[in-house]
């Protein structure tokens, strides 16, 4: 019998990891088809989700959190949450001052969120599937260092360099959720 399923605790930690990562893919996905379709035709709308995307990352991290002990015990998604309700008031300042300042906002906040992510990942590395979120989180850090970059040329493309990066996310959270269903249903055949 696996270390897992003798521990009822773990086991439900695996499936609330599960649910948790499927539900952020799913979202990314939703944002990625909305910002890649109606973000680029319509500005109004390509605005709301550029506000809407760290308040959902700080929403599913005080979630998360939460259901994992609260901040107190979770500091690297406390952090993250704030991390991420200051980026969504940064987001809202750069859009007055150009998409030079949003992209720079984006590439800040994706190099301190992955690196928080990291850092979650690996506190949890035995929970399972985390080598994917380690991946994420060090793949975000350096994608908001190239954010940063770019956000210096004269006009930078930010709502598909930002679909870009949300997608990757996405490929990452629902590797991580199917690495955990399969190792359960490994675990119950063995």
């Amino acid at each position: 019998m696996s270390s897992i399923a003798a521990n009822p605790a773990r086991s439900t930690e695996e499936g609330w990891l599960t649910r948790y990562y499927l539900g952020r893919t799913a979202f990314s996905a939703a944002w990625v088809a909305a910002a890649l379709t109606l973000g680029l035709h319509h500005a109004g709308f390509g605005v709301v989700l550029l506000v809407i995307y760290p308040l959902w990352d700080a929403a599913a991290n005080y979630a998360d959190a939460a259901r994992n002990g609260g901040l107190v015990r979770n500091r690297t998604q406390a952090i993250n949450v704030l991390v991420s309700l200051v980026t969504t008031l940064a987001v809202l300042v750069a859009l007055q001052m150009g998409l030079s300042a949003v992209l720079a906002v984006f590439g800040a906040w994706a190099v301190l969120s992955g690196l928080l992510q990291l850092g979650t990942a690996v506190r949890r590395w035995k929970a399972g599937a985390q080598w994917a979120m380690i991946l994420s989180g060090a793949q975000s850090a350096l994608a908001g260092t190239f954010f940063v970059i770019q956000a210096q040329q004269s006009v930078p493309v930010v709502i598909p360099t930002i679909a870009g990066y949300a997608a990757f996310g996405a490929i990452y959270f629902l590797v991580s959720a199917l690495w955990l269903i399969i190792g359960k249903r490994l675990r119950r055949q063995g």
